[in-house]
């Protein structure tokens, strides 16, 4: 009863979170003529609700792709019709044909609003709350801290009620797919996976490892046998989910081309603005998008993505248990970001400290208040370091390499982790300062963001290169125990 009561507190600070925020600004607005992400959002409600289906992803006179197309999978149509039709209860100009363009007011912005928040209580919350409490490991406090971190992440907060994505949506279907997998319901977590896939595409980033898991669990289990069974039953789950999302468009198939088309835009090129992976760093020193062509970047960012993701793939795909694949989902969305063609600074929310975005969309004071509330509770998790064992630290990878270092303590080096916390939020208070305060060279106007991006880089590369040494040592002696309880 009191594990509830705690967890009901932590939902409540999260949603009053999310509704601070919501009386703030959002992206574009007042900016004709795209008016940002906000209008976007809105214009998908106004297309999906006017438009036959076969117009939808097709540029047309009353569908104008160069203003704000539909560039997401079908499901994200499907929300945003559900959505359109609720407006147009409540308000018919709100999705008007082309009459609502740049509509902007108080009343559609409390619907708007609302519609995250609603989206958040039915799919992204309860999946937190599920995973921290029956997936997750450890004490019952550290788990209410757990759930605290995820829900009071800025990230997430400030670009789903600022810019209207709803990320929530296609990370809680994917958050679900892993609760089901780690609670032994395989054929719903795949499902759930499929819809978050069919929801946005960047949900690709977390496509193998739920690939390699479910193809191991069946290879261990023998295809002459159950596993044969549970790969019949995984494969027509998903084929069918598939053929449902993609029913409308499936009679035509130029549909589904043109669909897939909107969602893989090749020709935006290599990165977009400022994002904090390989290609946009190393732009900084080496001009990638003159020097090679766009074929050449695409085939070079799909090499190195592969090869980043394939050490991870192929361990998980030998050893199919629940601690791998959580760290799988880890190193394979790392890679993606820092190595795939085209990638949105939005597409690593829940690593990712995103200061530039915020402060273009006026949401400091927000930004800066979920921020310290993230930190107090990500600051006690880290202090539970200080009476951790080796084991529980995952520090075997560095007892085999100090084989080569005999007189390095591993106390100093879990010391050395909690100081490399501290000084990198300690640099990235100073670069949010300076970003605010002082004014950049005349010569070099993105001087802060790209420093806030490259500095950020760092951090990613460091992050695949030890959760990849972590995934392939041996997972702590407590884990196995736990995994031979739960088989």
């Amino acid at each position: 009863m009191e594990n509830w009561s705690l967890v009901s507190i932590c939902v409540l600070l999260g949603l009053t979170a999310r509704w601070a925020v919501s009386l703030n600004s959002y992206s574009g607005a007042g900016k004709p003529p795209m008016f940002g992400d906000y209008e976007a959002q809105r214009h998908w409600q106004e297309v999906t609700y006017n438009l036959p289906v076969h117009e939808w992803y097709f540029n047309t006179t009353d569908n104008n792709l160069n203003y704000w197309g539909l560039d997401y999978p079908p499901l994200t149509a499907y929300h945003s019709l559900l959505c359109a039709h609720v407006a147009k209860l409540i308000n018919p100009d709100w999705v008007e044909l082309h009459a609502s363009r740049g509509h902007e007011s108080y009343g559609h912005k409390l619907f708007m609003r609302a519609t995250v928040l609603v989206a958040d209580l039915l799919i992204y919350i309860p999946a937190v709350v599920l995973y921290s409490f029956y997936v997750s490991e450890g004490s019952n406090k550290k788990k209410v801290c757990a759930v605290l971190c995820i829900l009071l992440y800025p990230g997430l907060i400030l670009i789903d009620y600022g810019h209207f994505q709803y990320n929530s949506i296609s990370l809680g279907l994917a958050l679900w797919g892993v609760v089901g997998l780690g609670l032994g319901w395989d054929v719903l977590g795949s499902l759930a996976f499929v819809l978050s896939l069919n929801y946005k595409q960047m949900e690709l980033y977390h496509s193998l490892p739920f690939f390699c898991y479910l193809l191991g669990k069946c290879f261990k289990q023998g295809l002459a046998g159950r596993g044969l069974f549970l790969l019949v039953k995984i494969a027509v789950t998903v084929l069918v989910t598939f053929a449902l999302c993609w029913l409308p468009f499936l009679s035509d198939p130029g549909q589904v081309l043109q669909v897939v088309h909107r969602l893989f835009p090749v020709g935006r090129g290599l990165f977009e603005d400022k994002v904090a992976n390989t290609w946009c760093s190393l732009n900084v020193l080496i001009k990638i998008k003159t020097i090679l062509s766009t074929d050449t970047q695409l085939y070079f960012s799909l090499t190195t993505t592969l090869l980043a993701i394939l050490p991870s793939s192929i361990k998980l795909l030998m050893k199919p248990t629940l601690w791998q694949f959580k760290l799988a989902l880890v190193n394979s969305s790392l890679a993606f970001f820092l190595f795939s063609f085209q990638v949105h600074e939005k597409s690593i929310l829940l690593p990712a400290f995103m200061l530039p975005l915020f402060l273009k969309d006026g949401l400091l004071v927000p930004c800066v208040v979920t921020s310290l509330a993230f930190l107090f509770f990500a600051v006690y998790l880290l202090s539970a370091l200080e009476h951790c064992s080796e084991d529980k630290l995952r520090l075997g990878p560095y007892r085999r390499l100090l084989i080569c270092m005999p007189h390095m303590d591993l106390g100093r080096v879990t010391r050395w982790k909690v100081s490399v916390f501290y000084f990198s939020i300690t640099a990235m208070a100073g670069l949010s300062f300076m970003s605010v305060a002082l004014a950049p060279p005349a010569q070099l106007p993105d001087l802060f963001p790209l420093l806030v991006s490259v500095f950020s880089y760092l951090h990613f590369l460091g992050l695949l290169l030890y959760f990849n040494m972590v995934q392939i040592a041996e997972p702590p002696q407590s884990v196995r125990k736990n995994q031979k309880k739960s088989n």
